[in-house]
Parts: structure tokens; sequence; C-alpha cells
């Protein structure tokens, strides 16, 4: 598949010429697979909702394994799924140690798995990970993998450590000046990192995150008036096409009351289930960047939070 994983446009044609090497052969297995991930990539990146990404994705990973049960990439798949969309940390952790057993040279397994570990803490873990796939393909930096790991862990100092590396290493990736962004705003730099956010927008073709991120950092400099034209133009679009719900729910620390943040994610949460790690993340790292603001803000998005897993539970 395209390198260009972060890239809808990229990923739409990769999904495109799986399908057609599917129609060409529909006994080679890993084109299933390549079509799975065509799926699971398009939602993570907020291109289509993720109820009708994980579903044919699952069915094309069935389909894989059904005719060679010792495709590991398959197994990789399913750990994104079991992770971003089912919320099965075991599964999570049984589908990468599958992956890994039938296909030790993977790359992309030991990435993807260092990306798991990161977000779940296990940062000593997660760098082996990192050291393991820059083994295995020596011609990839890697660097939003390791910038990645940072993120996830909230090292903001590392974070723009490395992503300075990652920007000179892969200049065309818009995910190191978004990571940088983050870095630096998470290191009371918010003012530097409004260029970078703006950049990843630019690069990006309007992604989500980085929009979301570049209306944060207006609204903590005090551009209150730019971060709502972001969230119009957000709201704009969700009326059209997919816009995640948390990307309107938390975009500025100062959207409104604690009942008018909440209301939002009732309203959305249930169609959205399969961005809660995403979500996670984004929370957590806001949380951290309002730290000096008043207590009862991070308060009020930890009860959002709490709401939002009684909601998706009932």
């Amino acid at each position: 598949m395209s390198t260009k994983f972060s890239q809808p446009k990229e990923l739409k044609k990769a999904k495109s010429y799986f399908e057609e090497s599917i129609r060409k052969d529909p006994n080679f297995a890993l084109s299933y697979v390549g079509l799975a991930d065509s799926y699971v990539y398009l939602a993570m990146f907020r291109d289509i909702p993720p109820q009708q990404a994980y579903k044919p994705a699952k069915e094309a990973l069935r389909k894989a394994l059904e005719l060679d049960s010792s495709v590991g990439e398959a197994h990789d798949t399913l750990a994104q799924i079991r992770w971003h969309h089912e919320w099965d940390w075991a599964g999570t952790e049984r589908e990468f140690n599958e992956a890994i057993r039938l296909a030790p040279n993977y790359d992309c397994a030991h990435a993807d798995r260092s990306n798991y570990l990161s977000w779940s803490g296990r940062r000593a873990e997660a760098a082996t990970e990192i050291t393991k796939s820059r083994e295995l393909d020596p011609g990839y930096s890697f660097a939003s993998t390791e910038s990645g790991m940072r993120y996830l862990t909230r090292d903001f100092a590392g974070l723009v450590e490395a992503s300075r590396k990652g920007v000179v290493s892969d200049p065309n990736e818009w995910l190191l000046r978004y990571f940088l962004g983050v870095g630096l705003e998470g290191t009371g730099k918010a003012q530097e990192a409004i260029p970078e956010y703006q950049k990843a927008v630019e690069m990006s073709d309007g992604d989500q995150d980085a929009a979301a991120a570049l209306a944060h950092a207006y609204a903590v400099t005090a551009k209150r008036a730019e971060a709502e034209t972001i969230l119009r133009d957000l709201e704009g679009k969700s009326k059209t096409s997919y816009v995640s719900p948390y990307m309107i729910a938390t975009i500025m620390p100062d959207l409104g009351t604690k009942t008018k943040r909440l209301s939002i994610w009732k309203k959305r949460t249930r169609n959205d289930a399969g961005t809660l790690p995403g979500a996670l993340k984004l929370i957590c790292v806001q949380i951290i960047y309002d730290l000096t603001r008043a207590s009862d803000h991070c308060c009020s998005e930890l009860d959002c939070l709490s709401n939002s897993f009684a909601i998706l539970k009932s």
C-alpha cells in the first residue's frame, strides 16, 4: 500500500488498486489485507465514519485468513480494529503477538505495536519495537512512529526534538508538522505552534486533527475569531460529510459550558464509537495544555469522557 497512509486521497487510490487486484485474482489473500488496511486508515484519518469502515475491513480480513491462515499481516490489521474500534485490549495484544509470530519480518506490525504500547504507557517496549522496525526497513525513516510514541506518552519536549528531526528526514509528511505543533504547544509555546499547524493543515488538505489543533492554538493565544472560523467550517462540513464529533466538542477550551460540551458528546458519540482511542489522545493532550487554566475545566473534560463511556456501553 502507499506509504502515504496519512493522505486520504492516496488511501482511496490504494483501495481501488486492491479492489482491482481482488477482481483479477480473488484467491490472493494479501489483496484482502490491503483492502482492509485501506478502510482502517481511512477511518483513522477521519475520511469515513468508523461504522462504515470496520465492518468491510473485518470481512476482508476474514476472507484473507480463510484463503491463507498463515498471513500475519491480517492479524496486524485485526489488532488495529480490536484497539481502535472494539476497545478489546486483550484481543489487541493477542492479535499483535500473532502477527509478529507469523510474520516476524513485517516492519509495519512492529511499528503498529509500538503505537499501541505507547498508548498503553509502555514506553520502553514501544521504543524496542521502533528499533526493530528500523532494522527491518532501514530505508524508511519511521519518523512519524517515533514522534507518535512521544505524542502518545505526552513527552512534549521529546516530541519537539523527534519531530524536528523527522521534518528534516521526511519533509513531505504533514503528521510531523502536526506533532511538532503539539510538542511546541505542550511545552508552552503555542504561538510557535501555529505556523506548524498551519503547514499541517495545508499539506494534509485540511485534516481534521490538524485543523482542530490550529483552532486550539488560536484560542489560547487570544485569537478567538480565527478559532471560531475553523469551528464554523467544521460544523458546516459536518452537515454534508463526515466530521469527527470529538474535533467539534474539544476544539477550544472556551467553547462553552460543561452542559453544552456534554450535549455535543451525547448527540454524536454513539455513532462515532470507533474513534475513542483518538479521542482519548486528544483529550489527554488538551487537559495537559489546560493545567494552567481553571481546574474545573479539566474536571468537565473528564466528566464528559466518563459520560461518553456510559453512553457507549449502554
